[in-house]
């Protein structure tokens, strides 16, 4: 490409050529180089400071915007943040727009000879490709703007007096404008805001309720609603249509709303992205129908993956004045300007390259729906399954009632939401499947859809984004390959989750929380049993005892996973169930959970039982201390007081007084003397403390077999062989005498005389050598003797 760039005359060309292939070059290194460090350490300069006087070089700017590009992004997302694939056809539309700066300080006649050139070429491939004949093209960044300027153009077209009087020729006739209710959320407000005129402007023709898709244009009840508006003095004046709706990807019957339009002198806008299907050899007879329509909107830099191009509207129209006034068309040189970088990338690519690009896309969402229809418990809505861009499905289990087992229905359409909470919990469950593909299989693009009818659904429309991401078969082929891991792991949770709630109910401590936007078995609640205390304080031991909780059921080896739930919206103190498989024993699981917060508030309890006492045992203590000191000095009497006096009368004659003092028991939590420990030289151990509660569940399990799962009925996992000789083992276990205690064992003659002579040669410690044991406190008081 060097080579061919010193060929050309103009040396700006030349440098702006190199310019921009080292400034890609430099980025995209940078960016391999960030993605493979870990850790990101803050940069002094991404500090914003003054304006150098003295300027930078290219390097050190592209750097700057290297690090604004990537440095944020990164680290607050834990997730790696993947770019757009930019190929040589995205240089070309890069460099496009330094072409455009550059050609646009020409001289006005070069300027307009080379923009009407750039303009009629596009124009004229753009029409040729898309079958929509002698059309002319207006070239917008916001895909809005060609709408809104269609709209003006109806305007001044069926208003002759608006040029002059302006919006008091509105006030006559009041102009409508029809939208699908299924149309891009805002459009119509969108429209309304742009041209000056009340909502009441925009009417919404809701979908069809009975026959055809329920994403399809009701046809007759818009009928009606045009013929209310002529009758009421109203004025019909725009109709926007769908070639593939926002949400599923459905197309209206566009012949039938063009027959409409041309009865009650309407103008037919379509949008959508079943557009780029025309570009193919063969094209189904709904999205044919657009190219009789009166103006469609294409956005080839999603269809096409380029970066930076501008979306284009295809418009009939023979007054060119109007579309002068209306905006359409442009007097300056430089508005034409716009369609460069889609002029050159067009040439890039060619006629076949992007014929190819969307027919694999076609053919991706093609392979994906005919695996899908080989799973169960997945429904599709598609429109057309020989040829549908737009792939969307969803988890659905069909329950005949409460006690039979599940079946998966065989139609090829979503039924209706399911009465009851149940609809919502499908919603939580797809909006989760969903996640989960998109983070498992992110070169898909599949993404979650709320839909009016179906609810929350997976979307695959591989036209907006294949071309970005690189999607290939392989990609497909990963995608359903992680739903069937992920319809197991569905079912089972959504089995499972009626009969965990029954046991959470019907054991004592445990409240069932239900949380229908947790994706997940449930949600429960360890419920403390406050002993007359205030709100804040139980509230405090609450969140205490159900934090341990979850700390101590993570600790297990098990496959769950135990949370606090949703950062936001989620309920407080609660410990979340995530996804289980069908081997999951709830009952085990129902009462791991009870013993352990029972265990837990047991142990709390313990603690401040033993606080208390240990204070009110303490008092005892100074207070019997006190009253013995006062004895003692009775005994002793009142000359051995005094200083010198009590020592002549100690040396002639002593008092002898045993030390008294108190030990306190923590097991029995009572003051006992030391009287005792003086005269034996040893502590007494008191009585043997209780056993501290614990969970006693001692359930045999398999080899190798995890906390919480249960052996299947029709697992094939263990052969009969395995079982049998399991059952043997477990038998043999059974049968072996029981361990004695060390009292209880029987010696023969020949083992105790050995032991006996052992014992006999063993030197006994002396007394008083003894450890005191810990779990007491001694408080004592000696007498000094002199």
């Amino acid at each position: 490409m060097d080579a061919s760039l010193e060929k050309m005359v103009d040396p700006t060309l030349v440098e702006m050529g190199k310019n921009l292939n080292e400034a890609m070059k430099m980025l995209e290194d940078n960016q391999r180089k960030a993605e493979e460090e870990n850790e990101k350490k803050y940069a002094r300069k991404d500090i914003p400071g003054p304006l150098q006087g003295s300027g930078q070089d290219m390097v050190s700017i592209l750097q700057l915007v290297q690090n604004l590009m990537h440095g944020e992004e990164e680290e607050e997302s834990s997730q790696a943040y993947r770019l757009q694939n930019v190929g040589e056809q995205g240089h070309m539309a890069l460099l496009g727009h330094s072409l455009a700066a550059y050609i646009s300080v020409l001289d006005r006649e070069r300027l307009r000879k080379l923009t009407t050139r750039i303009l009629s070429d596009t124009t004229l491939w753009l029409c040729r490709l898309f079958r929509y004949e002698n059309g002319s093209a207006y070239y917008h960044e916001d895909d809005r703007e060609g709408l809104l300027k269609i709209c003006r153009l109806v305007i001044h077209t069926r208003y002759e007096d608006y040029t002059v009087e302006g919006f008091n020729v509105l006030y006559t006739k009041q102009p409508i404008i029809y939208i699908s209710s299924a149309a891009r959320t805002g459009l119509g407000q969108a429209l309304c805001n742009q041209l000056g005129l009340p909502l009441s402007c925009m009417c919404r023709v809701p979908c069809n309720t009975m026959f055809g898709s329920q994403h399809q244009m009701d046809v007759a009840l818009l009928d009606r609603l045009i013929k209310d508006d002529v009758e009421s003095g109203k004025l019909p004046l725009l109709l926007v249509a769908n070639a593939g709706t926002p949400g599923a990807g459905h197309t209206d019957k566009l012949g039938r709303l063009k027959e409409l339009c041309e009865q009650y002198n309407m103008w037919l806008h379509v949008e959508g992205v079943n557009l780029a299907t025309l570009a193919l050899g063969y094209v189904s007879s709904s999205v044919l129908a657009a190219t009789k329509c009166d103006s469609m909107t294409l956005t080839l830099g999603s269809w096409l993956g380029l970066p930076a191009v501008p979306a284009v509207t295809l418009y009939r129209h023979e007054d060119p004045s109007l579309s002068l006034a209306a905006g359409l068309t442009s007097s300056q040189p430089v508005e034409k300007l716009r369609a460069l970088p889609l002029w050159l990338s067009l040439q890039y690519l060619g006629h076949d390259g992007i014929v190819e690009r969307i027919k694999h896309a076609s053919q991706l969402s093609q392979r994906l729906l005919e695996n899908l229809k080989n799973l169960d418990f997945i429904k599709t809505s598609v429109e057309d399954e020989l040829s549908s861009p737009v792939v969307v499905f969803k988890f659905y289990q069909k329950y005949l009632n409460r006690d039979q087992t599940p079946s998966a229905a065989q139609a090829s359409t979503i039924p209706h939401p399911i009465i009851s909470n149940e609809g919502h919990i499908y919603d939580t469950f797809n909006q989760w499947l969903g996640e989960q593909l998109a983070q498992l299989v992110p070169a898909s693009g599949v993404d979650v859809v709320e839909l009016e009818d179906e609810g929350t659904c997976v979307r695959f429309s591989p036209l907006m984004t294949s071309a970005v991401l690189g999607t290939e078969i392989q990609d497909v082929d990963q995608l359903v390959d992680c739903l069937k891991m992920k319809i197991p792991v569905l079912t089972s949770t959504l089995q499972l989750r009626e009969e965990f709630e029954q046991e959470v109910r019907r054991t004592v401590g445990l409240l069932y929380i239900e949380d229908l936007s947790w994706p997940g078995l449930g949600v429960v609640r360890y419920s403390y049993h406050s002993d007359g205390k205030n709100d804040d304080k139980q509230e405090k031991e609450l969140e205490k005892i159900n934090t341990e909780l979850l700390k101590k059921l993570n600790e297990l080896e098990s496959d769950l996973t135990f949370s606090l739930g949703p950062e936001f919206g989620g309920q407080k103190n609660c410990v979340y169930i995530g996804m289980v498989t069908e081997d999951l024993d709830v009952s085990e699981l129902v009462e791991t959970i009870a013993a352990t917060g029972r265990e837990i508030e047991e142990n709390s309890r313990l603690l401040e039982n033993m606080t208390e006492v240990v204070r009110k045992g303490i008092q005892e203590a100074q207070l019997q201390l006190q009253k013995a000191n006062e004895e003692r000095l009775l005994e002793e009497g009142l000359l051995r007081q005094i200083p010198v006096v009590g020592s002549v009368l100690n040396w002639f004659s002593p008092f002898q007084a045993s030390p008294k003092g108190r030990t306190f028991n923590l097991t029995a939590g009572s003051l006992e003397s030391t009287e005792s420990t003086y005269v034996s030289k040893a502590q007494g151990t008191g009585t043997t403390p209780p056993p501290t509660p614990t969970s006693s569940l001692t359930k045999q399990r398999l080899p190798g077999q995890k906390i919480f799962k249960r052996s299947l009925r029709n697992s094939d996992a263990f052969s009969e062989t395995s079982s049998v000789s399991h059952c043997e083992d477990l038998e043999k276990t059974d049968q072996r005498p029981p361990a004695l205690s060390p009292g209880q064992e029987q010696r023969s003659p020949e083992t105790e005389e050995p032991e006996q002579q052992q014992q006999e040669g063993t030197q006994t410690p002396p007394k008083g050598t003894e450890d005191i044991p810990r779990d007491c406190t001694k408080v004592e008081e000696q007498e000094s003797q002199r």
